[in-house]
């Protein structure tokens, strides 16, 4: 692990140096993918790190997205806003997740899932739009809190019990039940659930994502909310007998709460609200595949993860570049985007696709393979599925639809093309979203 690691730590000292950052995060994407182990146990072990499956493509994810994220934020060295100090930003919010997805002890776990908190919030309070960025700030900061503590007593109280925090080791732990179980249980799943997050913990995320700058609405699209996923896999083994009981719970609110959120898509003016609100749609589904214990949720789960990530943060960057030049996010000023960017029409209808999971896009893999997990553990779930399908394709048509066509607004004349760099970005998130499928086994695991 210390060869991804080291990187990371050493290109902090050449924070001022934009070029080399990029270039160096590039190869350091290019080494994690060289890395990649075709099976399902630990490897690249030592200092309390290791890596399995799930493990490395959440690295490589998050590698990624962070090499997009610094060639995006072009921005930021343009107009001097700090960029030596929005660099080193992102390297540690990089190294803090890294060191979460592969740490072998569920200690080392918790202090990297929260530390991974702090340069976000100095993203969005720093270099985000509108003053409200302080309430989004807090907003983050005590929903992400306020639940993670329970968590932290939880885990102290597990070493108590078993004298030991090892993820390998308490995997053979299983929890009986009973009450005093039953909330110990609860305690351990909500952190992770509001990081998701799942409905009706899910408000600080749109205020977060349309306050933050494009680095952060893509962090948090890309690989933040797949920390609340990752997390519910290496916590819900030791809570088996507990969780099959409340599975009802879980995947009866997610499917509820995914439905009135998309409604709440086809509410939308803002862009960036409505990728958002459509993120937590996506995720309601993955909570739905985690929470059922089957081996399809599982790969189901992870793959839209992985494809959320791509999909999420490469519309995110498209409305970036829309605001950019007209200076608005609303759908109702950005309309007739067609006449003003022509070349962005196809990329928005590429993004668009993959969002409401068409093909050839991995989240049509996982969705497939989560709709399969969820009604065969039980028929009930084939109405919200329903409309969850439906509703999905609804807003994502309406976003397409009313950002591309329409009366253009009269003020703008121009005609504003992409640059090189925007359209590198672009190719680069929808790339691995398309080409993956060709190898589901790399993605899913299949042995």
């Amino acid at each position: 692990m210390l060869k991804f690691i080291l990187p990371v730590l050493l290109l902090m000292k050449f924070k001022n140096d934009w070029k080399m950052v990029q270039v160096m995060l590039g190869l350091c994407s290019f080494l994690v993918g060289m890395n990649c182990f075709h099976n399902m146990f630990m490897y690249s072990l030592g200092f309390n790190l290791g890596m399995d499956y799930i493990s490395y493509i959440m690295v490589y994810l998050s590698v990624w997205i962070m090499f997009l994220i610094i060639i995006s934020s072009e921005g930021v060295k343009v107009g001097n806003k700090f960029p030596g100090m929005f660099v080193l930003m992102n390297l540690i919010l990089l190294l803090s997740l890294l060191l979460t997805f592969s740490s072998l002890n569920y200690l080392l776990f918790y202090i990297m899932f929260e530390m991974s908190l702090i340069p976000t919030l100095i993203l969005i309070l720093g270099w985000g739009y509108q003053p409200e960025r302080i309430q989004a700030g807090i907003y983050m900061l005590f929903y992400t809190l306020a639940l993670s503590l329970p968590l932290l007593v939880s885990l102290l109280y597990f070493y108590s019990k078993s004298y030991s925090l090892s993820m390998v080791m308490l995997s053979m732990v299983d929890v009986n039940l009973s009450w005093v179980n039953i909330l110990w249980y609860f305690s351990s799943v909500l952190a992770f659930l509001v990081k998701l997050p799942m409905y009706m913990f899910h408000l600080w995320l749109p205020k977060a994502h349309v306050e933050a700058p494009v680095a952060g609405s893509m962090i948090l699209a890309g690989v933040l909310l797949k920390l609340g996923g990752y997390g519910l896999i290496r916590v819900l083994c030791l809570f088996q007998k507990i969780n099959l009981s409340f599975a009802w719970l879980w995947v009866s609110i997610s499917l509820v709460g995914g439905v009135v959120v998309s409604m709440l898509c086809l509410r939308q003016v803002d862009m960036k609200a409505l990728i958002a609100y459509s993120s937590v749609v996506h995720m309601s589904m993955v909570l739905c595949g985690l929470m059922i214990f089957s081996w399809w949720g599982l790969m189901g789960a992870v793959v839209v993860m992985v494809g959320h990530g791509l999909c999420s943060s490469g519309l995110f960057c498209l409305a970036n570049m829309v605001y950019e030049r007209v200076g608005s996010r609303s759908l109702l000023v950005s309309k007739g985007l067609l006449n003003f960017m022509p070349s962005m029409g196809l990329w928005w209808f590429l993004f668009s696709v993959g969002n409401m999971a068409a093909p050839p896009t991995l989240n049509l893999f996982g969705e497939i393979s989560l709709i399969i997990s969820i009604m065969s553990w039980s028929m009930m779930t084939l109405f919200g599925l329903m409309f969850l399908s439906f509703f999905s394709a609804s807003y994502t048509l309406y976003m397409y639809s009313l950002s591309q066509h329409g009366v253009f607004l009269n003020s703008l004349y121009s005609c504003s093309s992409g640059k090189v760099r925007e359209y590198l970005v672009l190719f680069l998130h929808w790339l691995p979203l398309n080409f993956l499928i060709l190898n589901l086994n790399l993605v899913s695991g299949i042995m």
